[in-house]
């Protein structure tokens, strides 16, 4: 029993830790550049621009304090706005 209690703690640690670095964020500065190319390709309304500038913006605020997850939170909500 106990040979096989180690390798399964092991297993379970590698699987672990494998989904936590899938799960981790993308860059903000990677999320910012397809948020940009989203809306070069597109033309949202004057209310949808004010509310995308706004989210760009805050969006940019949380990147430069290295808050990568909310600043690709806001970059997000930006693109849904967008159709994307």
């Amino acid at each position: 029993m106990k040979n096989l209690f180690l390798p399964i703690i092991v297993l379970a640690a590698g699987i672990y830790s494998t989904n936590a670095a899938l799960a981790a964020s993308v860059p903000c500065e990677e999320m910012l550049k397809q948020l940009r190319a989203v809306e070069a390709s597109t033309k949202p309304s004057d209310a949808d621009k004010a509310k995308i500038s706004d989210l760009e913006a805050k969006g940019i605020e949380r990147c430069n304090a290295d808050d990568d997850k909310r600043a690709d939170e806001f970059f997000t909500q930006a693109m849904k706005i967008l159709g994307k």
